[in-house]
């Protein structure tokens, strides 16, 4: 739709300005630094940042009726830079201008309503929001799409230039960096470092069909990590893990698209994501304070973390109740089928500690939880969420495991709404279904198939047939006929199929 035909009163803020001032802002000394620069950590003390705009109180100023126009509106602009995630452009990167934008059809992903069937299994009615249908097929792609359009502006502004863009990885960063990545060729090239054998083969694919350099070490993910963040205090690189507070940025959005989707109306409402690195459960607790402190949403929802029992850090510091005797201990993970929450030290525990206590006070109530889930629920749950018209991963397993146990809990009420998360698409971990059907887990995963939910195909071949098909060598007449009779009544008898 042209600008011109919107109405007349809404026309001056549909195409955004570079406004405000953002910042790096210290989560440990409370120091600030200029966005000049690419910093992952505070330079005077080393803690993580978070990006803040020091100008925020001019979005104070649009009243919250006025704002859900614009955003409504711009949703039906044709403008690429405005059809992503940088419809939010005021609460995302608000200092970059539209042609700098990468816009590769990330954000805008769907709420979806569990069936009648699915919402009584849980308890509660509930939507998927499946970031599987973002580019690279997860979630990951909002961060990338916000981190590589801030160097696309550096490198614009000559500020750098001949970028490598480094990340570790269980499979989604990696695809989504390298994807982004690839598209600023030659100006950006990238490199992914993975775990040896803890990535699955569909996602290993995908950097590599991106023409990223791919590194397979020893180790799990912390140990992928703690050599990126080696490499980027060493070498000129741009480190894409969420480490990077450009990343949080453009995972708000997941946010904004929720509160859109729900018409700005979040009261007993509850969200509930998976927790690894802690950088998405950081955005999504963010972006919902950014639109309640702007008027925008009247109330603030129940943010709901899972984890799984093989990998529970984040769960294990929130069970002491006293808030001021918590102490946070890196774990050993076990294997779990949640890849990417495989996660035994959280690079954004203290945004994840900092936005939480700011959210509960914002609230005026506890608002943020934390619950934990078995593997066995986490593949179960998927399964059955699949077999009821989804497409969700084993992290959407995982969260609808933990909607029902946050049920369970009484976290969450018979008369909430629930919109869960599914990060990414189920296909990037079909081995494990396979592998639940063909009862084939290690030991280590404490997973034994439930047989109401195997399902294998069923070899159909007549032995009374002494002809049958092959490749190169069709059947015809009166032997294709036979065939085609004896395999549909052998089908029929299996489907117990009643004759019209």
């Amino acid at each position: 739709m042209k600008l011109e035909n919107f109405p007349i009163e809404i026309q001056p803020y549909l195409i955004p300005k570079e406004t405000g001032r953002l910042i790096y802002r210290c989560l440990g000394c409370g120091g600030e630094h200029p966005i000049k620069k690419l910093l992952y950590t505070c330079p005077d003390c080393g803690q993580v940042l978070l990006i803040y705009d020091s100008d925020f109180s001019r979005l104070k100023k649009i009243p919250g009726d006025l704002w859900h126009k614009i955003f409504d509106f711009r949703r039906m602009l044709t403008i690429p830079a405005l059809k992503g995630i940088y419809r939010y452009h005021e609460f995302i990167g608000s200092v970059i201008p539209l042609k700098s934008i990468i816009y590769l059809g990330e954000g805008h992903t769907p709420i979806i309503e569990a069936n009648s069937i699915l919402q009584e299994m849980a308890g509660v009615k509930f939507y998927y929001k499946n970031d599987g249908q973002n580019p690279s097929a997860s979630f990951k792609d909002r961060g990338m799409a916000s981190a590589l359009t801030y160097i696309q502006y550096l490198i614009q502004n000559n500020i750098v230039s001949d970028v490598l863009a480094i990340c570790a990885s269980t499979g989604d960063t990696s695809a989504a960096a390298a994807l982004y990545a690839s598209y600023m060729n030659p100006h950006v090239t990238s490199a992914v470092i993975l775990p040896h054998k803890k990535v699955t083969p569909q996602q290993l694919s995908q950097p590599l069909g991106s023409g990223a350099a791919v590194f397979e070490i020893p180790g799990v993910f912390d140990d992928c990590m703690k050599v990126v963040e080696a490499l980027s205090e060493k070498y000129n690189v741009a480190l894409l893990n969420s480490k990077n507070a450009w990343r949080i940025l453009g995972q708000e959005s997941f946010s904004y698209e929720i509160a859109q989707d729900l018409e700005y109306e979040l009261e007993k409402t509850a969200v509930i994501v998976p927790i690894g690195n802690a950088g998405n459960i950081t955005a999504v607790i963010s972006g919902f304070l950014k639109f309640f402190e702007a008027g925008i949403i009247p109330a603030l929802p129940k943010i709901i973390g899972v984890q799984s029992e093989h990998a529970n850090p984040v769960y294990q510091y929130y069970l002491e109740p006293d808030r001021h005797k918590r102490k946070f201990v890196p774990m050993a993970v076990k294997p779990s089928v949640a890849q990417a929450a495989m996660i035994g030290n959280p690079v954004s525990m203290p945004r994840v500690i900092h936005l939480a206590n700011e959210y509960n006070k914002k609230a005026g109530e506890k608002c943020t939880f934390f619950v934990e889930v078995t593997e066995q629920d986490i593949m179960d749950w998927e399964l059955r969420a699949n077999q009821n018209g989804h497409i969700a991963c084993t992290h959407g397993g995982e969260t609808l495991a933990g909607l029902v146990k946050a049920r369970q809990l009484g976290i969450v009420h018979a008369d909430d709404v629930a919109v869960i998360d599914s990060t990414a698409h189920m296909l990037k971990f079909s081995g494990f279904q396979e592998m639940y059907f063909e009862n084939r887990f290690p030991a280590e995963f404490n997973i034994s198939p439930n047989p109401e939910l195997i399902n294998t195909p069923t070899f159909v071949r007549p032995k009374d047939l002494a002809d049958i098909p092959l490749p190169g060598k069709p059947l015809a007449g009166a032997k294709l006929d036979k065939f085609v009779q004896r395999v549909s009544e052998d089908i029929a008898n299996i489907l117990e199929l009643k004759e019209v």
